[in-house]
């Protein structure tokens, strides 16, 4: 049975299960913090492909491959795939999921999609509509710089308050039960669909603060919707604020009147060391989030180290074209509750 909570919110009296999940990623990241947590850690950003594009599809298909192995599960076992990536008409997902033949609904959801991949996929088990559904996300540092902003070859300076887009993939199976090789504690009990909120900044090179106001307006509504404190949870992960949106958090919901700051965790600060890795802000980026819940999250989740958590990826809902335009760059917060069951 499915609940609607509140303006955003959705409960799920029987929670689907995330059954599995898998994390690849690329050099930087291997050597951050995190590193030692990832399925899959690749020496070369390209992946032995001729272009970064390639190479962005081709961590997609080992992020599947590898979760599908782990739970001992052929393609034809899963009904549906929510996939999407940053590229333009996410190339990386099309190319990297068309060899196994799963039936596959488009997303975009820019750096939240795995919060967007989950909250779908745990709609489509809990309203009965399939058994097993995968949700997978990507993203590429190179690639994202060619999407959005310079070449790599153009040798531009990025500002103190830039990001850096994390190289890698992650996928994950949700479904009405467990298997062996996979979490057995696990499960989506709700979501909080986020709207898009526009505080009118226009500075791609601070994502941060382009994202915060979304992040803080879907935490302020789950909070709302559930009737819960943020005690009530063990821990609240955004995406990929980085250490400036991570600030603008926290000040935009102690206005709302809640203080996150002993719960908060942003995911791009995790995967990065700031004093020995140069990555200005912190991480972003699709895999940002994906990789980080996972590889690291989830496994605090299984041992019972968290409880419940409040995962919620960020995106910045820009173009090359709507930038280019002078548009402002708004924000999207998707929330997803997961529980140690």
């Amino acid at each position: 049975m499915v609940q609607t909570k509140g303006t955003q919110s959705l409960s799920y009296k029987n929670p689907p299960r995330i059954m599995g999940a898998a994390s690849v990623v690329g050099s930087k990241e291997g050597e951050g913090p995190l590193g030692a947590c990832f399925d899959i850690v690749s020496k070369d950003d390209l992946m032995g492909c001729e272009t970064w594009e390639e190479a962005e599809s081709s961590f997609v298909e080992e992020a599947v491959g590898k979760v599908l192995r782990k739970l001992a599960m052929g393609p034809q076992e899963i009904r549906y795939m929510f996939a999407g990536d940053l590229l333009a008409q996410s190339i990386a997902s099309s190319y990297g999921v068309m060899d196994y033949e799963i039936p596959v609904f488009g997303i975009y959801g820019a750096c939240s999609t795995s919060g967007l991949g989950l909250s779908l996929a745990s709609m489509c088990v809990a309203g009965g509509f399939a058994d097993k559904v995968m949700a997978v996300t990507s993203s590429h540092f190179a690639s994202a710089e060619k999407e959005f902003r310079f070449p790599l070859d153009y040798g531009s300076q990025r500002p103190l308050s830039a990001s850096w887009t994390v190289t890698g993939s992650g996928a994950f199976v949700v479904g009405n039960s467990t298997t062996e090789g996979g979490f057995q504690n696990v499960a989506i009990t709700g979501i909080t669909t986020g709207r898009i909120v526009d505080y009118g900044i226009k500075d791609s090179m601070n994502m941060g603060c382009c994202m915060a106001p979304a992040a803080a307006d879907t935490i302020f509504h789950n909070l709302q919707d559930f009737g819960r404190v943020p005690e009530d949870y063990d821990k609240i992960i955004t995406g990929d604020l980085g250490s400036i949106g991570q600030t603008a958090l926290i000040d935009l919901l102690k206005q709302k009147g809640y203080d996150i700051s002993k719960q908060h965790m942003d995911c791009g600060i995790e995967i990065y060391d700031a004093n020995t890795q140069d990555t200005h802000a912190g991480g972003s980026g699709c895999g940002c989030a994906a990789v980080t819940l996972a590889g690291y999250i989830l496994k605090k989740i299984e041992e019972g180290v968290y409880k419940r958590v409040l995962f919620v990826p960020t995106g910045a809902l820009l173009s090359k074209v709507s930038y280019n335009e002078g548009q402002t760059v708004p924000g999207i917060a998707h929330g997803v509750v997961i529980e140690h069951t």
